[in-house]
């Protein structure tokens, strides 16, 4: 990857950094406009208020087109549990419903539903783990004609596994589902045809594989989706002439803004959509594929270690995530503490080591992390 990009992330000299899955540093360039954004209100309060929303719209944009979708399908959150737990709120809820899953799902993909379970009597049917892969022939079979949602993450955050979308799009469609996907651990290391894909509902941030700050949560929701969901945490901007404050019983935006309660923090959008930028000129198939090379790099290289590759590395399933055990029974938390004294970022997650590069990385990046692996 071009030397250019590398000097943009100070975090990526200073350390091996390996870590994008938890939090990617964000570039200088975005580092540098939440800066001017708070230096401009400190100087000039609301005189350039109109640049803010500007900001903010032309950032929504970015990341839509990131989607393949129009940005008024595109709706600002605090975080994916909040995009995730609006779903879940905004249904009607019959006991007789189901929603189906998997069992190793991160906490925001699964708490919304269990609430949904515990308050509504709805059956929650969640498909487990088979060797850092979920069959989805399995996790198909759960499904029926009461299911009213299906929902997975696109990557898995404990193992890097990679779902078919389309084919589970496919079979929640066929008994009348709503498909909603986590796309954190997803979003920045590759792009997304969200209607190709057939997907109602996707959640995300912007804090891991995008780059951005933390605190830059959105929400996708087809036409259909926005039929199907009530907007419950609605505000001022939810309305659709949030600037006319005598009429209060004007409709709901018809756009995904009708989820969107307030402002936002507006510096924090000037650093998104820096990064936004970055990525999308850099081009998301060219940081997929690079992160295909590094990450198969990194696997050839462990070949002959006492390292096992939990992660599924077939086609259509790897991503840029990968998780190992140590076949000794060396514990994963040591083995990253032991990684983090020679300045080797990555996680234990569950009882696995993840290892998560990003176009900033490089070979030299993995060699030495093979290197000073126990």
């Amino acid at each position: 990857m071009n030397e250019s990009i590398r000097a943009l992330f100070p975090a990526a000299t200073e350390y091996t950094y390996l870590n994008s899955a938890a939090v990617s540093p964000p570039p200088t360039t975005a580092v540098q406009a939440v800066m001017s954004q708070l230096n401009d209100v400190s100087h000039h309060g609301t005189e350039h208020y109109t640049d803010w929303i500007a900001t903010k719209d032309r950032a929504r944009a970015l990341l839509a087109s990131m989607l393949n979708v129009g940005a008024e399908h595109v709706a600002f959150m605090r975080n994916t549990s909040d995009g995730l737990a609006t779903i879940a709120n905004g249904l009607d809820w019959n006991t007789q419903d189901n929603i189906v899953s998997f069992a190793g799902e991160f906490p925001a993909n699964f708490y919304p539903w269990r609430r949904v379970r515990d308050k509504y009597g709805v059956e929650l049917r969640l498909c487990p783990e088979r060797d850092g892969r979920i069959e989805l022939g399995e996790l198909k079979s759960l499904i029926d004609e009461r299911t009213r949602l299906v929902t997975i993450s696109a990557v898995q955050f404990a193992s890097g596994f990679q779902a078919d979308l389309q084919h589970l799009a496919e079979a929640a469609h066929a008994v009348g589902a709503l498909f909603a996907v986590d796309i954190i651990q997803a979003l920045g290391a590759r792009g997304f045809d969200l209607p190709a894909l057939g997907v109602d509902i996707a959640a995300g941030a912007s804090h891991k594989w995008l780059c951005g700050p933390e605190g830059c949560g959105f929400l996708y929701l087809s036409d259909g989706a926005r039929r199907a969901v009530e907007p419950t945490l609605t505000g001022w901007i939810s309305v659709e002439t949030p600037w006319d404050f005598e009429d209060r019983e004007q409709p709901w935006q018809s756009s995904a803004l009708a989820w969107e309660s307030g402002t936002g923090c507006s510096s924090l959008f000037y650093g998104l959509e820096q990064s936004l930028k970055l990525l999308t000129e850099t081009g998301l198939e060219t940081i997929e594929a690079y992160l295909g090379g590094l990450t198969d790099h990194l696997c050839e290289m462990l070949a002959g270690t006492p390292y096992a590759i939990v992660s599924s590395r077939a086609p259509g399933e790897r991503s840029a995530i990968v998780c190992l055990k140590h076949t000794g029974g060396i514990h994963c938390g040591e083995i990253a503490r032991q990684l983090q004294e020679h300045g080797i970022i990555v996680s234990p997650r569950n009882d696995r080591l993840r290892i998560s590069p990003h176009f900033y990385n490089t070979v030299e990046d993995i060699e030495r992390l093979v290197e000073h692996l126990p």
